[in-house]
């Protein structure tokens, strides 16, 4: 059974968000080249924050028509996420992610402006031994469901979450959040990923957009692998 997503008017095309995971702005726009219309939703990270041209990025990026996620995880005391969020309002972003308690989550949804907050759950990369050793003494579907309900509560817009729990957040809250799953490994996966899924998996359980790095960036034609997502995407959804 297929649960509904939060955004039934998206084409199977435009729910991949590609992950820009370079160490420069050059390397940045050559792969934008070679996806050309192809994509029109990009991922903007930490790597990138420090090459020095990220903002420039963001402009450019914009001026081809281009949305941008900001994923930059504003982690603070909620007065400075919240003058983060509206500083960074002031640019063409679409998303923007903040890891943080109940009261960063608040006052980034107060100062967002046309923006859309995505609370970080519960990263791909960390496992039940890997929360357990941070100090979250639950399973991850708990921590996730707790981060989503207070996602809800600040007044973000969405979360970010392994492709794993999409299928209980749905459940539990229905199409009141935007579900954004990085994680996604079409291919056997070999990386520091844990907690994967394959694209099927991802949009049969709701999710809204997938973030895909590294299974684009790395493939022989990217073009080609993002023609070949969509096709599956555009299967998961019939």
């Amino acid at each position: 059974m297929r649960l509904p997503n939060a955004t039934p008017e998206l084409r199977p095309e435009e729910r991949i968000i590609v992950a820009l995971d370079v160490p420069d702005r050059g390397q940045a726009l050559d792969l934008v080249e070679r996806l050309g219309e192809a994509v029109s939703f990009y991922k903007l990270g930490m790597e990138l924050l420090t090459s020095g041209d990220y903002f420039r990025l963001i402009e450019e990026l914009h001026a081809r028509g281009k949305k941008v996620f900001a994923d930059l995880k504003f982690f603070d005391v909620p007065a400075t996420v919240g003058r983060a969020v509206r500083g960074l309002s002031r640019y063409p972003v679409e998303f923007v992610t903040v890891h943080g308690n109940d009261g960063m989550l608040r006052a980034a949804a107060e100062a967002k402006g046309s923006l859309k907050v995505l609370a970080v759950t519960a990263l791909t990369s960390l496992d039940r031994a890997d929360l357990q050793a941070l100090g979250f003494a639950c399973e991850v579907e708990q921590l996730v469901l707790s981060r989503a309900r207070a996602a809800i509560a600040a007044g973000c817009d969405g979360i970010v979450s392994s492709g794993l729990e999409v299928a209980s957040v749905r459940a539990c809250f229905g199409t009141s959040l935007i579900l954004v799953c990085p994680g996604i490994r079409p291919v056997a996966n070999l990386d520091d990923q844990k907690r994967t899924v394959d694209v099927a998996e991802a949009i049969s359980a709701g999710a809204d957009y997938l973030v895909i790095g590294r299974p684009i960036r790395d493939a022989p034609d990217p073009r080609r692998a993002v023609a070949e997502l969509s096709d599956r995407i555009k299967k998961a959804l019939s």
